[in-house]
């Protein structure tokens, strides 16, 4: 791929541009990871009011960051003929109505069978080297049990211009939860600090008193009374976070195996009902606004059935 460059405005002052750019980019898939910042940084590919800096540079609010990636090898992907759902395709980008047993990208334990496996196959290996072999192509993930859309990159341009939509919160993610309990409000923002349990480190937890920043909204769309359907709208996509914010504002997403545990009766689903259910994107070629819908999983609509939600 050849050498393609990002730009932004820094928006929130005092940090360092080593640890903005981390934060600016986790919570759209990880384009880029800890060390291939630093990386970048130090080889003077990142600019600050085109000005090359060190890792430990000081913004402080305002300054315009420019990174510089420069042309990538082919990833060397296992390419499987795995059955995926694809929503729209084109030249340069792939959406994808992903089932609720697939894993988004290989990582210990799962090195294969994996969405990023399937799509590779599928697109003859033309997706975005940006997130190295592991992440070709992810924009954003879904956590391996929740099913719905997902968008992901063929080249290295419309991947840079996708993060920056999830970044600056432009493009738009809706999601169906259906939750044990009824919220006291029927429409609500979160906004709480969130990061990894201090205990349990397998675990995440929005009750801590500093940290990176996690936004959920949410409205109730039917209630029977002891549970509830609702459609939650993320402002951020921190790992685990509507199904965190659930758990600690006293709900859990019913079937939710790590953070569902106040079961009050009997279901059938075998995982957390959440559902990514449209997804609203700027193509980042053809500057066209463009709106995907996914329609519920049929485990999800037999317990809508059986808890008298329809």
């Amino acid at each position: 791929m050849k050498e393609q460059n990002y730009t932004f405005i820094v928006q929130f002052p005092a940090k360092r541009i080593d640890l903005l750019l981390v934060d600016y980019f986790e919570e759209v898939g990880g384009v880029f990871s800890r060390s291939s910042i630093q990386d970048l940084i130090k080889s003077g590919n990142v600019l600050v009011n085109a000005k090359a800096v060190k890792p430990s540079k000081s913004l402080s609010g305002g300054e315009n960051i420019e990174i510089k990636i420069p042309e990538t090898a082919p990833v060397n992907i296992k390419p499987q003929n795995i059955p995926i759902r694809v929503v729209y395709e084109d030249d340069y980008i792939i959406v994808i109505n992903k089932t609720p047993d697939m894993v988004v990208h290989p990582a210990p334990g799962n090195y294969d069978g994996t969405l990023v496996n399937a799509v590779f196959y599928h697109c003859k290996g033309k997706l975005s080297t940006i997130g190295g072999e592991t992440r070709s192509g992810v924009v954003h993930r879904l956590d391996k049990e929740t099913s719905g859309l997902i968008v992901m990159a063929k080249d290295n341009a419309a991947h840079l211009d996708l993060a920056r939509q999830f970044a600056d919160k432009s493009a738009k993610r809706h999601y169906t939860a259906v939750i044990w309990g009824v919220p006291d409000k029927k429409e609500d923002r979160w906004e709480t600090f969130f990061g990894r349990h201090p205990v349990d480190r397998k675990k995440f937890t929005s009750k801590l008193t500093s940290g990176k920043k996690a936004i959920t909204n949410y409205y109730v769309i039917k209630d029977n009374g002891e549970e509830s359907i609702l459609n939650v709208i993320l402002e951020t996509g921190r790992t685990h976070q509507i199904r965190v914010h659930m758990y600690d504002h006293g709900y859990a997403i019913i079937g939710d195996p790590v953070y569902g545990k106040r079961k009050q009766k009997a279901v059938h689903i075998k995982r957390q009902a959440l559902h990514a259910r449209s997804l609203t994107i700027l193509h980042p070629i053809f500057k066209q606004r463009m709106t995907f819908f996914s329609p519920l999983e049929s485990d999800i609509k037999q317990l809508i059935r059986e808890l008298d939600l329809c």
